[in-house]
């Protein structure tokens, strides 16, 4: 993974703060890594904390003033990067996506590349169940996207189920393997 360049996108999934983890362990192996956050992902965790991670701006807006390095980040990021990682996914943003839906920098960002995208959903097992979400992960999976189905566990709702976010090494290798 040396010198090469990964964006994390983090949604709004209580598995938010195992991005954190995920960017740090990127940076290890030696990727130059940028995270893209949405506004409910800034509700979990601190943008802060993937600053200090990355050493680089965190993407939160689509124009934000304060981020000079990449003033269209969809377009920059989507050019710079050599795989997108959305971590955790949520059923909001597998929607999106799955629709063409880009009101947001994540959403926009995913429908601006054509590098490999990796989705490792987070969510409720109800949700993951549900009949539109799994119509949306597999639109995904034939179009352009690398999913990475979620584990079955004790999930934060205090439910058991299939919803937990993919363990950090199937991941980091899902990743490896697409570059």
């Amino acid at each position: 993974m040396k010198s090469k360049h990964i964006v994390i996108g983090v949604t709004g999934s209580i598995a938010a703060y195992k991005a954190a983890e995920l960017t740090s362990r990127l940076k290890q192996k030696g990727a130059d890594v940028f995270v893209v956050m949405t506004e409910n992902a800034t509700k979990l965790i601190g943008p802060a904390t993937f600053r200090a991670l990355t050493g680089n701006p965190v993407v939160c807006k689509m124009f934000a003033e304060e981020d000079l390095y990449h003033s269209i980040p969809h377009v920059n990021l989507a050019d710079w990067m050599d795989v997108l990682a959305i971590v955790p996914a949520t059923a909001n943003i597998i929607g999106k996506i799955a629709h063409g839906i880009a009101d947001d920098a994540l959403s926009t960002l995913a429908i601006s590349t054509d590098k490999p995208i990796v989705i490792a959903p987070a969510m409720n097992n109800k949700m993951w169940e549900q009949k539109v979400v799994q119509e949306n992960s597999n639109i995904l999976s034939k179009r352009c996207c690398h999913i990475i189905e979620p584990e079955t566990g004790f999930l934060a709702c205090g439910y058991t189920g299939k919803g937990r976010l993919a363990d950090l090494d199937t991941i980091i290798k899902k990743i490896d393997k697409l570059l």
